[in-house]
């Protein structure tokens, strides 16, 4: 996962309004790239015969939202889903709100060195995983990785926003062995931030995270008003 710093004011237009940016010391707010290599992907009544594999790229903004309940509730909000897989478009579309599309990836591991490139959705991210304790990305807001873990997603919640009922539905992802792994980001490009007039993002951190077993509760609806 690769997360990029960017000022507040540019952020919350791509919000719903019932959302607010997470924020470091308020003033830099985080839009990630997650590239995600899934195995066994099924509804949980189904047994590991009936998963899909499939590779999946989310593009997603920290965010905060205040429940009826009075909850601080910290999460995502997806902006876009890719995934080389059309039955997973398919599903994805059938059980999420996050308007899958397919796109082509190619994968590929060099020693310590990886790369993850997609030509159709115009990204190209290569990362050095051979460093205990590698360096920061240039230009990062971050001290040190400690204060960047705090940025390493997915979070405990997903947001979507209807407009036309105003509700907001949250999922809560639960996870185990879950270990953000520091690596060496050597060069990234991600045109989709082009297409939101954030080119200029600098990359704030980068993380690997490996074999975590994952999965999502039941989503809950609730009513919002301003």
């Amino acid at each position: 996962m690769v997360t990029f710093g960017v000022p507040v004011n540019r952020v919350q237009p791509l919000l719903p309004p019932c959302l607010t940016p997470d924020t470091f010391h308020g003033k830099t707010a985080f839009f990630a790239a997650a590239l995600v290599d899934t195995r066994h992907l099924r509804p949980a009544a189904l047994p590991k015969l009936f998963g899909q594999d499939f590779f999946l790229i989310g593009y997603r903004i920290f965010v905060r939202y205040r429940n009826r309940a009075g909850r601080n509730l910290r999460g995502l909000y997806i902006l876009r889903s890719e995934t080389n897989r059309r039955r997973m478009q398919w599903l994805g579309n059938l059980f999420t709100h996050y308007g899958y599309t397919t796109t082509d990836i190619e994968q590929r591991q060099n020693g310590d060195w990886l790369l993850i490139r997609s030509l159709r959705s115009d990204f190209d991210v290569r990362v050095d995983t051979s460093e205990e304790d590698p360096p920061l990305p240039p230009n990062s807001c971050f001290a040190n990785w400690k204060e960047a873990r705090r940025f390493a997603g997915p979070l405990p919640f997903t947001f979507t926003y209807e407009p036309r009922t105003q509700e907001v539905l949250t999922v809560e992802g639960v996870r185990q062995n879950w270990t953000p792994r520091p690596v060496r980001l050597l060069d990234q490009h991600f045109g989709f931030l082009d297409t939101l007039g954030l080119s200029d993002a600098p990359a704030v951190n980068a993380f690997q995270i490996t074999d975590v077993p994952y999965y999502w509760r039941a989503g809950r609806t609730e009513g919002w008003q301003p």
